[in-house]
């Protein structure tokens, strides 16, 4: 099959695409949409929608409960190549929502000053959301896809892919490959690499008592939490990769009762798969254990990610986009993060991932969040150049 045609009339089709992908980012970013927000994420979702409709590519929706919908827009590609996993799905992924509050994009709209597009959202990750629209309607105008693409946008990343994981997982086990949108590293890096996750809540009950005049009869659960969290962040060990920090802390009733309640958030990391069940193992104990007499708690498993790990496969899709990379004029390295993504899911399950090939941007989840403008059309020629690519790599 020769790729070259195509391959050629798509990158170059996209050079020219620059303005309309900064006017569809604009009008994404300017759409609330927290994880939380569902009817905002699904109002991303119809932008996403309409963008496929336009361009003649079909979409079809696996609804939400809680959550926003998960959409999975299809373009038909090489069917018929005769060996090992050719024939499965190449897999471009992203995630609609954000972690802001509701009204965030009034409060700052989207802008570019020197080259440099600011707003909620806007590198995590809605860049790459419209870098994969624009490489479906590429693929579909100009046809030469390896096999079929699949664009899969989720609704609740931010908060551990709650609903979208069985959706994502779904979609990995036939997947040849998935590219995740994630943005690029501000070194241009992508990532081969990341930190599982797991985001729990400890609750604990005490016994109300007025601080003054019946002290001894109160049992303090903020009195326990203290404890609790002292003992939970000694599990942290750096060397391994493990952290532990309880983030979030509530609890009492009013200055002056011993606290009859209270609850401490906690998040961790580890890099190593096996590490989980046993840094789990005694975050449990911990909870379990009454530092102070008469104290009960729970422990609840609030979301989770896997790690990223780089399998064989994995390793030379890397290396199939770092050459894609250096065709497009820019150089991307493997970077390892600490921060978690979808990609994780898909690792697990085997397909072969990389993730945050979407445009360079940083400063994620805060107001200085920003995406290179610059960044955004080349990012989407070096993807279409590495899908070319998955046929000569073996993949």
């Amino acid at each position: 099959m020769n790729t070259q045609a195509p391959e050629a009339a798509i990158t170059a089709w996209l050079a020219t695409q620059g303005d309309a992908m900064i006017e569809l980012l604009a009008r994404m970013v300017n759409t609330d949409g927290g994880s939380y927000d569902k009817a905002g994420v699904d109002a991303v979702g119809g932008i996403v929608k309409t963008f496929c409709a336009e361009h003649g590519i079909p979409v079809e929706t696996v609804p939400g409960t809680l959550y926003g919908d998960c959409l999975r827009a299809t373009v038909a590609g090489g069917t018929a190549l005769s060996s090992g996993n050719r024939q499965q799905n190449i897999v471009l992924m992203g995630h609609r929502d954000t972690v802001f509050p509701k009204g965030e994009p009034n409060r700052r709209p989207f802008t570019i000053v020197d080259g440099i597009a600011s707003g909620p959202g806007v590198c995590d990750m809605k860049a790459g959301l419209v870098m994969n629209l624009f490489l479906l309607a590429a693929f579909h105008k100009h046809g030469g896809a390896p096999g079929p693409l699949v664009g899969l946008f989720t609704g609740d990343e931010e908060i551990g892919s709650p609903e979208g994981r069985r959706v994502i997982e779904a979609e990995a086990r036939s997947a040849r490959v998935v590219l995740n949108s994630e943005p690029g590293r501000p070194t241009g890096a992508v990532v081969t690499g990341r930190k599982g996750g797991v985001f729990m809540a400890m609750d604990i009950e005490g016994r109300a008592a007025h601080s003054g005049g019946n002290y001894e009869y109160g049992i303090s659960a903020i009195g326990e939490l203290a404890q609790k969290i002292t003992a939970i962040h000694a599990l942290t060990d750096l060397a391994r990769g493990i952290t532990l920090n309880v983030g979030l802390i509530t609890g009492g009733q009013s200055v002056n009762t011993v606290a009859p309640s209270a609850q401490g958030q906690i998040d961790l990391r580890y890099i190593n798969p096996d590490d989980r069940a046993e840094v789990m193992a005694a975050i449990a104990a911990i909870v379990e254990k009454s530092f102070i007499p008469g104290t009960k708690a729970r422990l609840t498993i609030r979301g989770e990610f896997l790690p990223l790990t780089q399998s064989p496969a994995a390793k030379k899709l890397f290396e199939t986009y770092q050459a894609a990379a250096e065709a497009t004029g820019f150089t991307a390295a493997g970077e390892f993060s600490g921060g978690c993504a979808d990609s994780g899911f898909t690792a697990a399950v085997g397909a072969p991932t990389l993730c945050s090939v979407g445009p360079v941007g940083g400063k994620a989840h805060s107001p200085d969040e920003f995406m290179v403008v610059a960044s955004m059309v080349p990012r989407a020629q070096a993807a279409a150049r590495a899908i070319f690519g998955l046929e000569a790599a073996g993949l």
